[in-house]
């Protein structure tokens, strides 16, 4: 595991922009997972270590892209039907022969090496045979027609994937498609979560008056699995000192990252804060954001550590738009900002100034066949339903004060922040 340096997550300021927190972690921030070497076939989700060099063409030789004719296009008429008697015939999986005999055409399946010399091929159901050893063309077909070339996809020598990608399902059909078994990725980044609280409770067990189920747990889980980490589920933290220090410490060093969900605020029984800074340190970084705002970054030891608020939507919110690139740079994964696109707001609303909303939304289409986003009744941090219920967020930048209906805004699908 790569050492992160002691003042990684320490930030000056006072309230922070959205774009200044991004910058800061890509900045400050690098991988710290190490190597190894696995069989393509287990490498799905996984962060590619190398660049992964093709060492051939794909296809390997000009092939047929249909069922049908291979011929010389030459010997084709340009404004009447052409008859050419078949002299070959080639499968898929046939080596490649000598010169198709000019004046010929050759029976051929789709994949199968095209003779030398021939450049066009007739779909079968576009011909007519005859006496079975003819084969009546239609005139009005191009040159190249229905012909693969070698090297068309992938040429010999070529990058397909660089250092940093994660790897998706169709990547593997490629990798493999180049000839490559095995590859070098990034061990996953090895996550040890857990809540603080003396009102949580787990699902199953019986609540009394003052308690609650804790969510956060199983979301940031979720959350944390579609990005790839190994994830070690340490429960429910009552609010005690003691406790949480020794949960802590016990942690560091066996894990990259350490997650919490409440107990880093400033009340009288939020003690992961004081626990972390005894053994640690720890930088508060309030964003202008809403929901979520306070998020605290610090280290135990070599330990990467993040508090997460309590409500769930605001965990759900700062893990998605911070955690998210933290965690993609800790595991060695390319960063990229995600993808969004512009939707007309079918619902007003007023925030403040020199500070980024996340509304929850859901798409639908008008009677035009645009998109709209309609907003989630309900605005509460704690409205988790408000999430399951929407597919993405309207993100309001800081300079935007008011939205009416009909007006343009950014819409940032939940499949691009791992929700």
């Amino acid at each position: 595991m790569a050492q992160l340096t002691d003042d990684c997550f320490a930030h000056g300021g006072k309230l922070m922009t959205t774009a200044q927190a991004l910058v800061l972690l890509q900045e400050k921030l690098h991988c710290i997972t190490e190597e190894e070497v696995l069989p393509v076939a287990l490498c799905l989700g996984r962060v590619l270590a190398q660049d992964i060099i093709s060492a051939c063409d794909v296809p390997p030789h000009d092939n047929s892209a249909v069922d049908g004719y291979a011929v010389y296009f030459d010997d084709l008429n340009d404004n009447e039907n052409t008859l050419l008697p078949i002299s070959d015939r080639i499968a898929a999986g046939s080596r490649i022969k000598g010169h198709l005999a000019q004046g010929t055409s050759a029976r051929i399946f789709t994949g199968a090496p095209m003779p030398l010399g021939a450049d066009t091929v007739l779909m079968q159901e576009d011909c007519e045979l005859d006496n079975k050893s003819n084969i009546l063309i239609p005139h009005g077909i191009k040159r190249g027609s229905n012909r693969r070339f070698s090297g068309e996809d992938v040429s010999a020598d070529s990058i397909i994937f660089k250092t940093g990608h994660v790897l998706k399902p169709q990547d593997l059909g490629l990798i493999s498609a180049v000839g490559v078994s095995r590859i070098s990725v990034k061990k996953p980044l090895n996550v040890a979560l857990f809540s603080t609280g003396d009102e949580l409770k787990n699902p199953g067990e019986t609540l009394v008056s003052g308690e609650v189920y804790d969510s956060n747990r199983y979301a940031i889980t979720g959350l944390l699995q579609k990005l790839g980490c190994m994830v070690t589920d340490l429960g429910i933290l009552a609010d005690d000192l003691p406790t949480i220090s020794e949960a802590l410490s016990k942690a560091t060093g066996e894990f990259d990252l350490i997650i919490t969900s409440g107990g880093v605020s400033v009340g009288e029984e939020d003690h992961v804060k004081q626990a972390v800074e005894s053994q640690g340190s720890l930088h508060a970084w309030r964003l202008a954001i809403k929901p979520g705002r306070p998020i605290a970054l610090g280290q135990l030891g070599q330990t990467a550590f993040v508090g997460l608020p309590g409500n769930p939507v605001a965990v759900i919110v700062t893990f998605a738009n911070f955690v998210r690139p933290l965690i993609q740079i800790l595991s060695g994964s390319t960063y990229r900002e995600p993808f969004s696109f512009p939707v007309i707001a079918a619902f007003n609303h007023k925030k403040k100034i020199d500070r980024r909303e996340w509304l929850r939304v859901h798409l639908k289409k008008n009677e035009h066949g645009a998109w709209e986003a309609h907003k989630f009744p309900r605005d509460g941090a704690g409205v988790l339903s408000s999430v399951c219920e929407s597919d993405g967020f309207a993100e309001l930048p800081e300079d935007l004060v008011t939205i009416e209906p009909g007006q343009i805004i950014t819409y940032l699908p939940f499949n691009e922040i791992a929700l």
